[in-house]
């Protein structure tokens, strides 16, 4: 069965209490948090004092995703809203392993994403000092794209090398996620889905989150 973790990116923001209220009565596991910069990616989405707002309300675990340059710029103040896992790019962090150990200090869980053209190969170093890996299915930066049909083949590496490696490390994927990519991201070897059009644009949000919790 895998976890869910709907994407507030989708979210309407004129109404994110009644959003939020949705993603506490759901069967969601989590609540993805796309923080995007403007410059490690096209587009700006938003910051602090959103996020602070939403983990006040939020009864769900926070899985806050930076696609923004030098995010260990931010760990500290991640840990104070509560946040259960800090994402950040492999393609954004100079010191890595520094980092990952700075987010494990700061009492979180570590999660390290590859853009769709990083291979899975990079993590070989830091695959055991993880919590998670996040494989972006479609370029960063913008919602509701097509998914990348490489993403199946990269699932099933990166699987590889977590048993290999004996790493406890989940796999997470973000982008284009909806009824006809998800079974087979899943049979592929991922444990988490994020998705944030399709569930967010559904007429019944909670019934598409508890169908991707079943497969």
């Amino acid at each position: 069965m895998a976890l869910v973790s709907p994407s507030l990116l989708a979210a309407d923001f004129l109404h994110l209490d009644r959003d939020i209220d949705m993603i506490n009565r759901s069967e969601a596991d989590w609540l993805h948090l796309d923080v995007m910069d403007g410059s490690f990616v096209p587009n700006i989405s938003f910051g602090f004092p959103v996020l602070e707002a939403v983990a006040k309300a939020c009864k769900k675990p926070l899985d806050v995703h930076y696609m923004i340059e030098r995010p260990e710029r931010y760990i500290k103040q991640t840990a104070k809203l509560g946040a259960m896992m800090m994402n950040v790019h492999y393609e954004a962090c100079t010191h890595l392993h520094r980092t990952v150990q700075e987010i494990h200090d700061a009492g979180m869980k570590a999660g390290v994403t590859l853009n769709p053209a990083t291979p899975v190969s990079m993590l070989e170093d830091i695959i055991g000092d993880v919590e998670m890996v996040l494989l972006m299915s479609v370029n960063p930066g913008f919602g509701g794209q097509k998914f990348i049909e490489n993403t199946i083949q990269k699932v099933k590496r990166l699987r590889r090398l977590i048993e290999e490696s004996g790493s406890q490390a989940l796999i997470e994927v973000d982008g284009g996620v909806q009824g006809e990519t998800a079974p087979r991201l899943v049979a592929a070897g991922v444990d988490v889905l994020v998705s944030g059009s399709y569930v967010f644009n559904a007429p019944v949000p909670e019934d598409v989150i508890r169908q991707l919790r079943t497969l």
